[in-house]
């Protein structure tokens, strides 16, 4: 499940549920056709709805920072639970400096 926002020239993506192989495409998907059409400077990930993540979450966030990145944006992932943020640090994108 997601949910986008478009706001300040921010695009806000609330992302729910389980985040694995399959959902990562589909959410990948959306983020990008807003982020090429919007051109948002910012785009924000809100995890504050995740409730399980695998490594296709970390391939999703290191994708729209690659992706922002092109667009001349950035990225920053927000409201991170306990367990993902544990994810985020094994894998080094707390290095990134993306987490909020």
């Amino acid at each position: 499940m997601i949910k986008t926002e478009f706001e300040n020239n921010i695009l806000t993506a609330y992302l729910e549920g389980e985040l694995d192989h399959d959902s990562a495409c589909r959410i990948r998907q959306r983020i990008d056709c807003a982020a090429r059409s919007l051109r948002p400077k910012t785009l924000c990930l809100n995890f504050e709805k995740v409730s399980f993540m695998d490594s296709s979450g970390v391939g999703l966030v290191m994708g729209r920072y690659r992706q922002m990145k092109l667009l001349g944006g950035s990225l920053k992932v927000t409201c991170v639970p306990d367990s993902i943020y544990r994810i985020f640090a094994m894998s080094g994108l707390e290095a990134l400096g993306v987490l909020r």
